[in-house]
């Protein structure tokens, strides 16, 4: 298995094509809160993770010639926890990367989202390239928030998005987190 990054509890990985994959993904993808400030909670097909969620996860970014989205498990176990996406914003340049996690609820409150998301950003600045990194959540997504502020990342703004389907808590719109390179530096 190729590991894309190691942490000490956590291992990243490339998604496979595998039944196994994809059967991780759609028990993710099926629970209500897991999906909460997503869709709303709402259930999604096999057909859905076959045709979107996998070649998503699945693509490979020309920048880096590797993927943009990890499956994470726990190092001691192999226990698959979720996933982590840290992917370029052009497909052509590394400099921006977009910064985002779904992980299982019995991963929640156990510092797993904040462990790799700062092993991101310190692999993203030191040998990736990169110049920022973003990360956008629900304003009312306060955990996912605390995460984002964990690893570094500080509050840009609010923003209101045009969806298609009002979900519970959309009314107050969306944040958008940042960090740059000279201020990671400048923080170590």
């Amino acid at each position: 298995m190729h590991v894309f990054l190691a942490t000490e509890r956590l291992v990243l990985r490339p998604f496979t094509d595998t039944a196994a994959d994809a059967d991780r993904l759609f028990a993710l993808d099926n629970d209500p809160e897991v999906m909460r400030f997503l869709n709303g909670g709402k259930p999604v097909s096999r057909e859905a993770i076959q045709a979107r969620s996998l070649p998503r996860l699945l693509r490979d970014y020309p920048c880096w010639g590797t993927r943009g989205y990890w499956a994470a498990e726990e190092k001691a176990t192999g226990a698959f926890l979720g996933w982590f996406e840290f992917r370029p914003s052009d497909e052509d340049s590394a400099a921006v990367v977009e910064l985002g996690y779904r992980l299982r609820q019995a991963a929640w409150g156990k510092g797993y989202a904040t462990e790799a998301s700062c092993a991101l950003v310190g692999k993203g600045f030191t040998d990736l390239g990169v110049e920022r990194i973003t990360a956008n959540t629900m304003a009312v997504n306060a955990r996912s928030r605390r995460v984002m502020e964990k690893a570094g990342l500080t509050f840009l703004r609010s923003f209101t998005g045009d969806w298609p389907e009002a979900i519970e808590g959309s009314e107050h719109g969306e944040v958008e987190y940042g960090l740059t390179r000279p201020d990671w530096e400048q923080r170590r």
